[in-house]
Order: structure tokens, then C-alpha cells, then sequence
């Protein structure tokens, strides 16, 4: 461990700290009117403007039901969008490189992973996608995608923070002041700094490079794109789709160390302030940083095993003198090298993103086995723009519900009664995520056209079907590769666990919304559990490793957990 890396470390978590209050308040004061925003002046006239072309009122409030179908609707209707443009991408504009018609199944599974904030592609941006459709098609699902989850967030903390209420905000408000306060303002800004960083913009056909030696080297064509302004939303929204099919490892990408740094904290950036934003409206700041520092912790160690492992490297490769000093550093941008290969890893795994800037499918075993664990917790390990929130939030009711048992009274948790319904809310979000992961998973590795599809036999193919349909249903959206997914049968599995992964989840979590905020208001005694503190985290932390664990375990266990065995204790064979 290299002092350099330290410092980056605590460089990268400093600024994250330092950010979270400002945006936490900045996410009040949009959200829900706690305070006003300099961007106030500039943006309520194109807010007004949009109310009355939606045609609604700002002031008016929805229950968890109209809610909920509200966001389903727009999703639905932004979802066909989506595919029509990738269908007639031959008849639309921007479109230099003459691209045909994206086919129906790649069409449904493109649009369905946009949609839902998953950003998972089987296919290569560059030699699919015109620049009509990876702007109208995409990057608009990365500002609506990012703002509905936003949106859910805001809606379950109103619901917590509000007593005796049928209504838990207006989704049309929410995602209209999410994009015009929070995301196109901050992405228009990160925009420019990656620009300046070389990552390119513009509508150029593709540039034809002539090698020096014509006889020995074919003529290579060099994609060209508006790539700036799809990567910063790519990261703010926690979106991870990338123009280029190398994603964040692409020098047009990702071109230089200051640009992977911050790239990296913008993923977090969101999902670490609205912890604070949660203190801030349930009036308890301390139970906000107590989320946080949960959250990091289970962030850190995720990066201490995968830093580790990818560090000590293969012992199988060890023993023929390769790559002993530096460890393994297969499938890795020597630019980055693997402390920033390994951060970048934990950073997009721990948050719903999905980008990339090395290939998982090149860790070993154990450093591989952290970045599909912190999906498989629900990414709560702070999460994606909004969906880290209210996951991490169904553990806290769990948490607190845990807590009541152990001492034998009814569990609270902000002055609320924590009942049988609530509970059962919690755990359905939960077995929706486990029984789609397993349940395809399952199903891949004993169907023929789930088998033919992966390059390694043995637990690594295993871990490569197990590692697509847990970024598919959790919403991340990386690859770990290896595995053959342009298919018609894994491009419509995964569709439809990405699409189980997102709104199966957030039905029961606005229901739960709805009906936390309308219970009264509980009086706090000496027998409260308290929900900051050492013992809150602690207990909190271990709520989410022991369910992670009960449902994942066994999984893991035949996958990447074996496989680290094998590569350590087998005998090596020349």
C-alpha cells in the first residue's frame, strides 16, 4: 500500500465529508422548499413554464397511489420513446456513421436499462448508436432516470418526516425541480471541466487514422461524439451508461488522473448528501451522519478486501514470475494502476452506476466477490441518486424493528409506530431484489441459452451469470464480462429483471411512504431506541451484512468464494 494511495484515499473521502452539507441543504431547498437557491432567479420562469405545459399546480399533493402511477406512467411512456428512437435510428438525424435500426431485442433491453437508472449495454455505443439516439434515446433517461429515484427518495423521507398526511409530494414537481435545480445546472458545470480535461464534444464523423506503416497495420477509425455531456450525468445521476464501449477506461472518456478522481466523486456526491438532507427534514442531524458513517464504513471495508486482493495478486501467476511485484494487474488501465482500478470498482458498485474504468472479469476472486457483494446489499453502500436512500432506509425501519424485539417494546423510528404492515413492505422490497437475482440466476445456469453464453466454465462462469443479473436487478448496470449477453434470450431476461429490480422495489417502498405518514405522531421516552450513535451504526451496519449474507451466501459461495480457494490452494499445474 503505497503512502500516494493513502492520501488519495483520504483526499477522496475529506471532499466527499466536506460536500455532503452543502448539497444536503441544496437538495432541502429544492425538494422541499427548505430555503431558497441562488439558481431561484434564473430557473422559476422555465419552472412555471413547464407546470402549466404538464398542466398541473405546484401546490398540489398526491397519495402513494397517484404517486406511484404518476412515476410508472412517464416511465412507461419514456421507455417506448426510448425504443422507438433506437428502432428508427436510420431515419433520424445525427446520425453520420449511417447506423441501421437497433434490433428489437437489444431495442427493449437498451431502452428498459435506461429507463429504470440501470445503464447496463450489450452493445458498443460507438459502432451501434448514433449521436441522435445516445442523446434523445439516452442521455435524457440519464436526467429522468436519476431525478425519478431522487424523487422516491424525497417521497419516503416526507412520509417518515410527516404526521397524520394522505399526500407525499407531487412526483411531476419533484422531477422537474431535481433536473432544472440539481442536475442540468451541475452537469452543465462538470460538462465544462471534463472538456477541459480533453474528454471531447462535438458532432464530427469519424476521424480515419492512417498508420505509419500501411503495409503492416489497417486504417483505424477513431470515434468522435458528443461524449462530455453524457459522462457528467453519466456519474452525477449515477447513471454509468458510457458513450464508448470501454466506458471510463477510454482516453476520450476518461482521459486524465484528475478526471478518473473526480469522476469517481461525483458518483458518490449525491447519494452522500441526501443523507444529510435526511437529518435535516426529520429534524435529527445526528441520525443522518450516523447513516453516513455507515454507509462508510461498509464503503471502506469493501475497498480494503478488494485493494488487498487485487495488490497480492494470482499466486498462480506468481509462481511462473509474473506480475509479482506489482500484483494483478490484468485488465487494467496501467495509467490508473490498481489502487484507482480497485476505488473506482468499490466507488460504482457501492453506488447504482455501472461504470467502469477496468474489467471486474480480470479481478481476482476475492477483489471480483466486493463489487458484486455491494450490489447484492441493495447498494446501499450510499447507493445511486435516490435509490441508495430509500434502500438503506427499508434496513433502518428493519434495524429499529430488530431493536424493539431485542427489548421487548414496540418499535419506533421518527416518532412513528413501526407495525406489522410496515415490516411486510420492507421485506417484499427485499425479496423482489433477492428472488429476481436468484431466481434468473437459476434459471441461466441450467437453461442451454443461459450456459452457451458464458466463455469460463467452472464457479468463474458461475459468477459471471450471477454478476449480470444482480447488476441487472439491482440496477447497476456493470459488466463483469466474460460473458456473451447479446443475446436474444439474456437481452430479454435482463430487460425484465432490470425493470423487476426498479419498480417491483419502489411500489412497496412508496406504500410504505404512504403509510408512515399517516400515523401520528408517537411522544419519545426514556425506552426510544436512539438512532444515532455508536450502537445505531453498529447495529445497523450488521442489519445489512447479515441479510446480505442469509440470501447471498450459498450463491457466492459456488462462485467467487470457491474459486479464491481453488487459485490458493490447488496445486499449480505447467
Amino acid at each position: 500500500m503505497h503512502p500516494v494511495n493513502i492520501i488519495e484515499l483520504l483526499l477522496f473521502v475529506g471532499l466527499l465529508l466536506a460536500m455532503t452539507k452543502p448539497l444536503g441543504l441544496h437538495l432541502a431547498a429544492v425538494l422541499d422548499a427548505q430555503g431558497k437557491t441562488v439558481l431561484d432567479p434564473f430557473v422559476q420562469p422555465a419552472e412555471k413554464f413547464l407546470y402549466r405545459l404538464i398542466g398541473i399546480r405546484s401546490t398540489d399533493e398526491q397519495s402513494w397511489k397517484r404517486y406511484t402511477v404518476s412515476l410508472c406512467a412517464f416511465s412507461l411512456v419514456s421507455m417506448l420513446f426510448t425504443y422507438a428512437v433506437l428502432r428508427l435510428q436510420h431515419l433520424l438525424p445525427l446520425n453520420p456513421q449511417g447506423f441501421g435500426p437497433v434490433r428489437p431485442d437489444l431495442a427493449f433491453n437498451t431502452a428498459a436499462s435506461f429507463t429504470t437508472n440501470t445503464n447496463w449495454q450489450s452493445y458498443g455505443g460507438e459502432s451501434t448508436l448514433s449521436y441522435f439516439s445516445q442523446m434523445a434515446g439516452l442521455t435524457l433517461h440519464n436526467f429522468a432516470s436519476a431525478a425519478a429515484g431522487i424523487a422516491v427518495a424525497a417521497a419516503l423521507v416526507r412520509g417518515i418526516s410527516r404526521h397524520s398526511v394522505k399526500t407525499i409530494g407531487n412526483f411531476w414537481v419533484d422531477l422537474v425541480r431535481t433536473n432544472l435545480y440539481l442536475l442540468i445546472p451541475a452537469s452543465f458545470i462538470f460538462a465544462l471541466f471534463l472538456m477541459s480535461q480533453g474528454v471531447i464534444q462535438n458532432f464530427h464523423p469519424y476521424v480515419t487514422a492512417q498508420p505509419l506503416d500501411q503495409q503492416a497495420a489497417a486504417a483505424q477509425s477513431i470515434a468522435q461524439g458528443p461524449l462530455a455531456s453524457q459522462i457528467a450525468i453519466k456519474m452525477l445521476g449515477t447513471n454509468g451508461g458510457g458513450f464508448m464501449n470501454a466506458n471510463a477506461a477510454h482516453p476520450y472518456e476518461n482521459p486524465t488522473p484528475l478526471s478518473n478522481f473526480l469522476q469517481m466523486l461525483a458518483i458518490l456526491l449525491i447519494p452522500s448528501g441526501l443523507t444529510y438532507y435526511l437529518g435535516r427534514m426529520l429534524k435529527n442531524q445526528r441520525h443522518g451522519w450516523a447513516v453516513w458513517t455507515a454507509m462508510l464504513i461498509m464503503f471502506l471495508a469493501s475497498l480494503s478486501v478488494c485493494w488487498w486482493s487485487e495488490s497480492a495478486g494470482n499466486p498462480r501467476l506468481h509462481a511462473l514470475g509474473v506480475d509479482a511485484a506489482e500484483g494483478n494487474m490484468e485488465g487494467k488501465e496501467v495509467r490508473f494502476g490498481i489502487f484507482d482500478s480497485a476505488l473506482f470498482a468499490t466507488v460504482t458498485t457501492s453506488a447504482s452506476c455501472g461504470a467502469v474504468n477496468a474489467m471486474h472479469d480480470s479481478f481476482t476472486p476475492a477483489g471480483g466477490l466486493m463489487p458484486l457483494v455491494n450490489i447484492q446489499l441493495g447498494e446501499v453502500v450510499f447507493g445511486g441518486a435516490g435509490a441508495g436512500l430509500y434502500g438503506m432506509l427499508v434496513f433502518i425501519v428493519l434495524t429499529v424493528f430488530l431493536a424493539g424485539l431485542m427489548v421487548g417494546r414496540t418499535p419506533e423510528y421518527a416518532g412513528k409506530k413501526i407495525e406489522a404492515r410496515d415490516i411486510k413492505l420492507c421485506a417484499l422490497a427485499l425479496l423482489i431484489l433477492v428472488c429476481t437475482i436468484l431466481g434468473f440466476t437459476a434459471w441461466a445456469a441450467v437453461a442451454p441459452r443461459g450456459t452457451a453464453a458464458i466463455t469460463n466454465r467452472g464457479p468463474h462462469g458461475l459468477t459471471e451469470m450471477l454478476y449480470a443479473f444482480s447488476s441487472a436487478a439491482g440496477n447497476n448496470g456493470s459488466a463483469f464480462a466474460g460473458l456473451g449477453a447479446t443475446t436474444v434470450w439474456y437481452n430479454t431476461t435482463l430487460g425484465i429483471a432490470m425493470l423487476l429490480g426498479r419498480f417491483f422495489m419502489i411500489v412497496p417502498i412508496l406504500a410504505l411512504a404512504g403509510s408512515l405518514g399517516a400515523k401520528k405522531p408517537m411522544p419519545q421516552t426514556a425506552g426510544t431506541f436512539p438512532v444515532a450513535g455508536p450502537t445505531f451504526i453498529v447495529l445497523l451496519v450488521g442489519t445489512v451484512l447479515i441479510v446480505g449474507a442469509l440470501t447471498f451466501l450459498p450463491a457466492l459461495a459456488l462462485g467467487p468464494i470457491v474459486e479464491h480457494f481453488l487459485m490458493t490452494t490447488a496445486p499449480v499445474v505447467y
